[in-house]
């Protein structure tokens, strides 16, 4: 049999990454990349990152640590002084304005590590989960900002044949949940929620649009939530 090549995915934990994971591995051998960043669910989101890995047949998964999220401050997944917002009463409100829960140019970080560790492996595509649809609003998951970093790549790496791909960033939550369900994505061991470790907090953004999207997909969303 002909091997796969190989691919680097960014494997935070969360639904839109699980999703991800399963789909890479259906054509690339995986190595998947995670980082814990100093936010509030550090060690919830390496558990779903592992569980997600073992599950999926990843063949690596490199787990980083840094500091200088936290250090900086500014977003209310790494500054404790800054509280975790419950998402709008209307959800229709969700992505009109950049939340507090933007962490500053983080997924800049996250790429140039996944780049950095393609370049060494010989894998010439990076694939992270990245949504614009019925998201937070968060300026590093529109489409430009993956076209001009793309550009990055090219000049700035060796051979400048590495690409970044974001295969889900033009659907919604719900057709993401139904490419899981299709896909067997082990939803059962990923976690989306800002606050919460032990169950969801079920009103932060991030589970908001979750539940959403497993309501409208008609699938049952298997963590568990104070509120649901």
């Amino acid at each position: 049999m002909k091997s796969k090549p190989k691919a680097v995915v960014c494997l935070s934990g969360g639904m839109d990454s699980c999703v991800c994971t399963a789909l890479a591995a259906r054509d690339y051998e995986v190595y998947a990349i995670h980082f814990s960043y100093g936010q509030r669910t550090e060690a919830r989101e390496l558990k779903s990152a592992q569980g997600i890995a073992r599950e999926v047949g990843v063949r690596e998964l490199m787990a980083l640590k840094m500091d200088l999220f936290r250090r900086i401050g500014g977003s209310a997944l790494t500054d404790a002084s800054i509280a975790v917002p419950d998402a709008p009463a209307e959800e229709a409100a969700i992505g009109n304005e950049v939340p507090v829960t933007y962490v500053p140019f983080r997924n800049a970080h996250f790429l140039s590590a996944a780049v950095s560790w393609a370049e060494v492996l010989g894998a010439k595509t990076v694939v992270i989960g990245a949504v614009e649809q019925d998201s937070s609003g968060y300026p590093d998951c529109r489409p430009a900002y993956y076209e001009a970093f793309n550009e990055l790549v090219k000049q700035g790496t060796k051979d400048g044949d590495i690409r970044i791909e974001t295969p889900l960033i033009a659907m919604r939550k719900s057709e993401i949940v139904r490419l899981g369900v299709e896909l067997g994505a082990p939803f059962h061991v990923s976690w989306s929620c800002y606050s919460g470790e032990t169950e969801a907090c079920g009103v932060c953004e991030s589970c908001v649009l979750r539940l959403r999207a497993f309501r409208e997909a008609g699938a049952v969303d298997p963590i568990p939530y104070a509120v649901r």
